[in-house]
């Protein structure tokens, strides 16, 4: 999935350690650089070879060389000592243990208060299909890959809040180290853990061609590609309509006769398809908070314009019905806000009119209320348009405020809760370019805004990703990324977990 690199601590076992972690962990060929790159990087240098300081800090401790190393970590006496030159299997272990020290300390510098409320992933390189060899489980059982001991010297719960503290961006190479880390990270087990905490990193899924998706990690600036969904030409061909919730990103779209939804697994690094909900449908409006989704509205596979809505939770794969809107709205837009889900815009009525009202669902008490002039509403240069040629609302919220892009006028709005208004606040980035508002992606990133596309080019152009971070003041778009790619982009989540 991220080519170009090598796993960095198999490479340093030695002796007959050193040919079961290349043998039996083939399969993951990464160990991502960890060092932060503040600047901008082009299109030319993105699959560069980078400097690797910590990995040479890390070579020298297994040459021995341990001043240059523990000094950033806070061990004492005795857990010094655990770390000798590689010479056996034991000292793997030890590895391990100061492996996931290190990591652990070094993301708490580096990130800081944003690895609070940010986290990155590289749990999905885990292979769902590779299974642990005879001989791997045979190599195991006498070590520290049992359920209760993940780390020497350490309790589970503490060795569990150490990889916690991990950046996820390194999950695929620590499953790669034994099967206690490979269980722990695929069961979803660390993931809840780290909801429980507060530890959240987010990555950026957009869809630029049918079927196929990438990633990007915002704070390591790093590129990933997914396996290419396995479908039929009906769904690619389709509209669809995507979703992050959890540890799943979820596609929904057509085939030849019913709705399909496609289902990717952070935890596996696979698609699957099979799900259905109570109530199928498409063009509908939808957000996510934390394992739990909320679709509503959008049409059945007769065309009826829907009313009804349902949540999706992610830990057990279930769909509940929840009582139907006031209104019914197809392609329309959701966001959760101050803990309530918002369904915003949309088409509605039996002339199918554009709907300026919102519509906020209580969680607690199930009740849904109309709230007037929610909606964004269209320029002036839009209003002739066909009620279906236009986007749905590009609106997203951060920090508890709501904001839209308005692709017509290239300008970013503020929703003023209390007067119920929206007022323009800043200017798009430049190349920020769309049809009607399709091929845009105006997303919330953690504390920041995240507009994605690129200018209209003839043959393969490029694609930016540009963010914003509200508190800072009005909106100054920096350029997080670029990569040569299609430039219109299809579907776009946002997974925090």
């Amino acid at each position: 999935m991220l080519e170009g690199r090598s796993c960095l601590v198999p490479r340093l076992f030695s002796g007959s350690c050193q040919a079961e972690a290349e043998n039996n962990w083939s399969f993951m060929k990464f160990m991502p650089d960890l060092e932060i790159k503040n600047g901008k990087r082009g299109i030319d240098d993105e699959d560069e070879p980078q400097p690797r300081k910590v990995n040479r800090r890390l070579e020298s401790c297994y040459q021995g060389e341990m001043d240059s190393v523990v000094p950033q970590i806070d061990l004492d006496d005795d857990q010094r000592k655990d770390f000798e030159p590689l010479n056996d299997c034991q000292s793997v272990e030890n590895v391990v243990a100061f492996s996931v020290l290190f990591l652990a300390e070094k993301s708490q510098h580096s990130f800081g208060d944003e690895l609070q409320n940010t986290q990155l992933d590289d749990g999905n390189l885990i292979n769902s299909t590779d299974e642990p060899t005879d001989e791997q489980k045979e190599h195991h059982a006498g070590d520290s890959s049992d359920s209760s001991s993940l780390l020497p010297r350490m309790n589970r719960d503490s060795s569990i809040t150490c990889l916690s503290r991990c950046s996820r961006s390194d999950y695929g190479s620590l499953a790669s180290l034994n099967q206690s880390f490979r269980n722990i990270i695929r069961s979803g087990e660390l993931y809840r853990w780290r909801r429980l905490n507060g530890i959240i990193e987010h990555w950026i899924y957009f869809s630029c061609a049918l079927l196929e998706w990438e990633a990007y990690d915002p704070i390591r600036e790093r590129w990933m590609h997914l396996p290419r969904m396995a479908s039929n030409e009906c769904f690619m061909c389709s509209d669809k309509e995507s979703l992050a919730v959890g540890t799943e990103l979820l596609v929904f779209g057509r085939e030849l006769q019913s709705h399909v939804i496609y289902r990717y697994s952070l935890l596996t690094n696979s698609w699957e398809s099979g799900m259905r909900m109570n109530f199928p449908r498409c063009l509908f409006g939808s957000a996510s908070l934390r394992e739990i989704a909320i679709l509503a509205g959008g049409c059945d596979s007769d065309g009826h314009i829907l009313d009804s809505a349902e949540l999706y939770n992610s830990e057990n794969q279930t769909w509940e019905t929840l009582p139907n809107m006031i209104k019914p709205r197809k392609m329309c837009s959701g966001v959760f806000m101050d803990g309530n889900f918002y369904v915003i815009g949309g088409i509605g009525g039996r002339d199918s009119k554009l709907l300026t009202c919102g519509e906020e669902y209580n969680l607690q008490t199930r009740t849904w209320k109309e709230i007037p002039n929610m909606s964004p509403g269209r320029s002036a240069r839009g209003s002739e348009m066909p009620a279906t040629a236009e986007a749905p609302p590009l609106v997203a919220v951060v920090n508890n405020e709501l904001y839209a892009a308005d692709y017509a006028d290239m300008e970013v709005k503020k929703y003023d809760k209390g007067n119920k208004v929206w007022l323009t606040i800043g200017r798009l980035p430049e190349r920020a370019a769309s049809m009607n508002g399709w091929g845009l992606a105006f997303r919330a990133c953690g504390n920041r805004l995240i507009v994605i596309g690129g200018p209209r080019s003839h043959g393969e152009g490029f694609i930016e990703l540009n963010s914003w971070v509200p508190s800072e003041g009005p909106p100054q778009w920096n350029l997080l990324a670029r990569k040569q790619s299609g430039n219109f982009v299809y579907n776009c989540a946002v997974m925090g977990c």
